[in-house]
């Protein structure tokens, strides 16, 4: 809950003004403007090893010091407004908070749709049922045996098969 400073009055924290300048617009100009007047450059993060080494005058410590501030400020501004958000438009606050991943998974959708799914996979692994067996059929001609040129499956008299090197049906052989 926010502590109004008098009933009825805007939060002073987070309305903006009559120009529409919010306080934390403020906030984020007067440490932007004072981190440049500290006149450095380079300074490490805030807590870090090489920051923990800084004398306490050094002026790329309080660089780092209102930096962190100042990301923290924005931090707990941006999450107050998603949990009011939250609140007041659950539906706007789910666009919001999943637009990163929504647009991540346009990105890689088409890439993903090419790839051949789990079962298409394990369909492609199991191994291609054996080829049917070279079977002669009584009263058909002889069949070609895939593999041996020249030779031939007949039929015998008894339904027999019996591979021979000639294409004449058993049993009207020519006569030498």
């Amino acid at each position: 809950m926010t502590v109004q400073a008098r009933p009825g009055a805007p939060d002073a924290t987070t309305a903006p003004g009559a120009s529409g300048v919010t306080p934390g617009d403020v906030t984020a100009l007067w440490a932007s403007a004072q981190v440049t007047a500290l006149d450095v450059e380079n300074f490490p993060d805030y807590g870090s090893a090489a920051w923990l080494a800084l004398r306490a005058t050094d002026p790329r410590r309080a660089a780092a010091i209102l930096t962190a501030a100042e990301q923290w400020r924005r931090h707990t501004e941006r999450e107050a407004w998603l949990d009011q958000l939250l609140d007041e438009d659950p539906e706007r606050w789910y666009r919001i908070v999943t637009a990163d991943a929504e647009a991540y998974a346009r990105r890689v959708a088409p890439s993903i749709a090419r790839r051949p799914t789990h079962a298409e996979v394990q369909a492609r692994r199991t191994k291609a049922p054996a080829a049917r067996a070279v079977v002669a059929t009584p009263g058909w001609p002889p069949i070609a045996i895939p593999g041996r040129p020249g030779w031939y499956r007949h039929c015998g008299p008894n339904g027999e098969q019996i591979d021979r090197p000639d294409n004449q049906p058993i049993g009207q052989e020519r006569a030498a």
